[in-house]
């Protein structure tokens, strides 16, 4: 049976309309793509992230400068330590220890989410930093030391590094286990007085009953890092912002007691001792020129000046949930 003119004229009006949407669709889809590229990366669903194998690095030039850069975390101090053998940049600590097995333990402040969030716009700063500003800012605040040059051997290293743990995480991803434990914050102020008892407890055998520390047979680096004091992170490492350290504290310390499942301390306690050790004199540091905008300022950032009228000791110490700038951190499960 033959189709009449009208028929032809609907099939041809509709596949016209089709056509346009299509294009509609496509042109809209691209200009989204555009304003947020992480849309064409395909996403890998996440559980436990886990460092890949040490055993994979390449028997190549670049796998040469990926160990190189694990060495540099490890034993940051024989490298560029006061009595380095490539440079005299930083305090005598190593990454490590703060990076736990060299930035690979399961939040143990690991490296699996910088490469796949940098660049990225630091509030800190006002600027968007790359990787190797990110390593420089660790080594002048938590290293308490000197800036090491982007184009030398040893920061190529420490890149090539931390772009190899994070090798397996998606642009933009940051999986579970990264960084630091989202610790619950506490409905009254951190206690540096328990805290100390805390510390005496638990801490004191390996930090000493001062927390400045031990050093390693080779007297080089810390065999148990100093908590305070001339050879500590100054006042401008992140640690020293109470939730972070009480984050780190509460997972990963005791370092030789602590099961990921079953933490020896509570969180009170966690928060107490780390009370006390911010509460302990460390360098110092000009933080003239970090927050430009002071209302991105955490609300545990301990030194002023800021946009409300809370006082330095507790924006310090606490309590955090009646000030406005207050963050409830997201709940994670373990299992």
């Amino acid at each position: 049976m033959r189709k009449s003119e009208g028929d032809h004229f609907l099939t041809s009006a509709r596949a016209a309309m089709l056509c346009a949407c299509a294009i509609f669709l496509f042109i809209a889809l691209s200009l989204l793509c555009i304003q947020n590229p992480n849309l064409l990366i395909k996403r890998k669903p996440f559980g436990r992230w886990k460092a890949p194998d040490t055993l994979s690095i390449p028997a190549t030039k670049e796998g040469m400068l990926i160990s190189y850069g694990r060495e540099l975390v490890k034993h940051t101090a024989i490298y560029l330590g006061p009595k380095g053998k490539v440079k005299h940049t930083t305090n005598g600590m190593n990454c490590q220890n703060c990076h736990l097995e060299a930035g690979t333990k399961f939040f143990g402040n690991n490296y699996s989410a910088v490469a796949s969030t940098y660049p990225k716009l630091r509030d800190r700063s006002g600027t968007i930093e790359s990787i190797e500003r990110r390593v420089n800012d660790c080594i002048e605040r938590s290293l308490n030391g000197t800036a090491i040059e982007e184009r030398s051997k040893e920061m190529q290293a420490l890149v090539a590094y931390i772009k190899w743990v994070g090798k397996d995480v998606d642009k933009g991803s940051t999986p579970l286990g990264a960084g630091l434990w989202p610790i619950g914050y506490l409905e009254r102020a951190a206690d540096s007085s328990r805290g100390k008892i805390v510390y005496q407890k638990n801490c004191e055998r390996c930090h000493g009953p001062d927390a400045n520390g031990e050093l390693a047979t080779n007297g080089l680096e810390w065999r148990y890092p100093p908590l305070c004091g001339e050879n500590s992170f100054n006042i401008g490492a992140g640690l020293l912002r109470l939730s972070r350290m009480a984050g780190y504290v509460k997972m990963n310390m005791p370092n030789d007691l602590t099961l990921l499942d079953k933490p020896p301390l509570t969180d009170e306690e966690a928060w107490d001792v780390c009370a006390y050790i911010a509460s302990l004199p460390r360098p110092s540091r000009d933080l003239s020129k970090d927050w430009p905008d002071i209302s991105k300022k955490p609300v545990d950032h301990p030194f002023g000046p800021f946009a409300d009228s809370f006082s330095e000791i507790q924006h310090k110490y606490g309590p955090f949930t009646s000030m406005p700038s207050f963050k409830k951190p997201k709940e994670l499960m373990l299992k």
